[in-house]
């Protein structure tokens, strides 16, 4: 299958540090990969409604809701750009993960094993000089891919609070260069064991 990455913008301020980071790691990528880029202040999708066990699912045809359903199954490698707020992902992305609880569910697609195998990765900027306060949200993401069977590239983590801060961090610059050129290891639960 070729790689298309689709890109999840999930910032609530548009060309943004988070926005510019993911651009840069981007810019690396072979011309042959497609790539698609959909910002979720644009496409807002609606609050997710947990009909689970309530209701017959069925394929979202319109809308936003649509557009990245579709956009999603289309991907090998999904890319979610949020920048970290209060110390996890925006409420944008959290809605856009959200509706995959729903996407389980949706008759004749089988998303749980239509995704597994591919790559989730994840870019964001933070305020803060220690890395370490963004585990919540790597956490997030990596769990999120454990449980779809995903691999998970890790986070590009970056530094900046102003518009365009990300621009002066080198190193994070600098690991854009190769982010995406990594081999993605198949995502597990901090609790389990890998074994040889």
């Amino acid at each position: 299958m070729t790689r298309r990455f689709l890109f999840v913008l999930g910032s609530s301020r548009s060309d943004g540090n988070t926005e510019l980071l993911a651009r840069r790691a981007a810019e690396q990528l072979p011309p042959d990969v497609e790539q698609q880029w959909i910002d979720l202040t644009e496409h807002a999708l609606p609050d997710f409604e947990d009909l689970r066990h309530d209701t017959d699912h069925v394929r979202p045809t319109i809308g936003n809701t649509a557009l990245l359903f579709d956009a999603t199954l289309a991907a090998t490698d999904i890319v979610i750009a949020s920048p970290l707020y209060w110390y996890s992902v925006s409420a944008n992305v959290k809605r856009y993960l959200d509706h995959w609880s729903g996407w389980l569910r949706t008759p004749g697609v089988e998303f749980k094993a239509t995704m597994a195998g591919r790559t989730l990765w994840g870019v964001t900027a933070l305020a803060h000089e220690e890395f370490e306060v963004a585990a919540p949200l790597i956490g997030t993401l990596n769990n999120s891919a454990a449980y779809m069977g995903m691999r998970f590239g890790g986070v590009l983590l970056g530094n900046g609070s102003k518009p365009g801060d990300v621009l002066r961090d080198t190193d994070a610059l600098a690991r854009a260069k190769t982010f995406f050129d990594q081999e993605a290891p198949l995502a597990r639960f901090p609790y389990e064991q890998i074994t040889p």
